[in-house]
């Protein structure tokens, strides 16, 4: 695999990226929380638009993968920002956001920031707002107050056996950057794809994000026996679909 492009930042940070040329309206991929951008989902999707000849971005977050940083210091602020950088330094023209879990509530504050580059969106198990509706109330007492009083939290992870640690700035900074309080002021189309059997994030939680977007264009798939990495054939093959389906809208 060739070696990643790097795009500085300007407090010295480097995030890592994937590019491909092609036609418009491109595609940029947002990965979810402690992922990069050498997933099953990311990687088809470079398939698809190298076969398609689109445009592609794929990246790592401050503190992923290839990117440098701790993420245990990273910021859903951050990764925003880390996000409309790669959106305004490496593509050009309309784009098609795919925002997977937490990237789907990156790919909502990306949109927000540049709405005249957006020409649709894809949420795969979107995770607006996760730090405060989800992760927040699954904390007990004692964790919570760990938490308040140390700036720190381990917890088991099936994705990482030295378990993910939590640091209380996380929480702090995503209540600065909720959108699901209100009407979302987006109005291009939106796809919401979402697996029933998802543990990490309800499937309602796409029911919610489509009421509260202002577009009309939009459509939301249950898929029944669909677990959080929607990673499978056939998952793949829906979210290309899917992506046919808004390229041509």
């Amino acid at each position: 695999m060739t070696s990643p492009g790097i795009l500085a930042r300007p407090d010295g940070a480097t995030i890592a990226y994937h590019r491909l040329a092609g036609s418009a309206p491109g595609v940029m991929f947002l990965g979810g929380f402690r992922s990069d951008m050498t997933g099953a989902k990311a990687l088809y999707l470079e398939d698809y638009c190298r076969r398609h000849g689109r445009a592609y971005l794929r990246f790592d977050y401050f503190g992923h993968g290839a990117s440098s940083g701790d993420a245990n210091m990273g910021t859903i602020g951050r990764w925003a920002k880390d996000a409309i950088a790669v959106l305004d330094s490496l593509t050009e023209g309309q784009q098609i956001l795919i925002g997977s879990s937490m990237g789907g509530w990156i790919m909502l504050l990306a949109a927000l920031a540049r709405p005249s580059r957006i020409h649709g969106l894809i949420g795969v198990a979107a995770a607006p707002d996760f730090t405060e509706d989800l992760l927040w109330p699954r904390l007990d007492a004692a964790q919570q107050r760990e938490l308040r009083e140390t700036g720190a939290l381990t917890l088991a992870s099936e994705y990482d056996s030295a378990g993910y640690t939590y640091r209380l700035s996380l929480f702090e900074d995503g209540r600065q950057h909720l959108v699901m309080r209100d009407a979302i002021a987006l109005d291009c189309p939106a796809r919401l794809l979402h697996g029933m059997r998802d543990d990490a994030v309800p499937w309602q939680t796409s029911l919610s994000l489509a009421e509260r977007l202002n577009s009309r264009d939009i459509a939301v798939t249950l898929v029944k026996d669909g677990d959080h990495r929607l990673s499978r054939e056939a998952d793949l093959a829906r979210l290309g679909h899917t992506l046919d389906e808004l390229i041509a809208s």
